[in-house]
C-alpha cells in the first residue's frame, strides 16, 4: 500500500507482523491521513507493530503529529504499538517548545533500532 506525498510515495512495507513506512519527504495533510488510514486498515489485518520512519522528515507540524498520535491510538487498541524512528534533533525540539506530545508512540534513533524494540515481544 502506498500513500500520495507530494511528487511521490509513502510505501508501507510488512516484514513479519511489523508495518515499516519510511516517509522520506514532508507530508501534506491529505498524504498524512491518507498514510494513516493505510497503516490502520493494516495495523487490523493483524500486524503487532509499526514503524513510521521518519529521518526525511524536517519539519512535524500539529497536525503530523496528531495524525501520528492517532496511528499510535488505534494500532495500541489492535494490541500493537507504534515507534517513530529517525527523529532529527530539531523536530523533537520544536515539539517540546511547541508544547506538542507524541502520546502512545516510542521513539528509537533508526529503523535498526526500532526493529530491534520488537524483538523479544514474539509471544505477545
Amino acid at each position: 500500500m502506498t500513500a500520495e506525498a507530494g511528487a511521490g510515495r509513502v510505501s508501507v512495507l510488512r516484514m513479519g507482523e511489523i508495518l515499516i513506512a519510511a516517509i522520506q519527504q514532508e507530508l501534506t495533510d491529505e498524504s498524512a491521513l491518507a498514510l494513516q488510514s493505510d497503516l490502520t486498515e493494516m495495523a487490523a489485518a493483524g500486524a503487532r507493530g509499526v514503524v513510521i520512519e521518519i529521518s526525511g522528515v524536517e519539519i512535524v507540524d500539529s497536525f503530523l503529529a496528531r495524525v501520528l498520535s492517532e496511528i499510535a491510538a488505534a494500532t495500541n487498541m489492535l494490541a500493537g504499538r507504534t515507534v517513530v524512528a529517525g527523529m532529527r534533533p530539531s523536530v523533537a525540539i520544536t515539539l517540546v517548545e511547541m508544547g506538542l506530545s507524541l502520546r502512545g508512540l516510542e521513539t528509537a534513533r533508526s529503523l535498526e533500532d526500532a526493529m530491534a524494540l520488537f524483538q523479544g515481544q514474539a509471544g505477545r
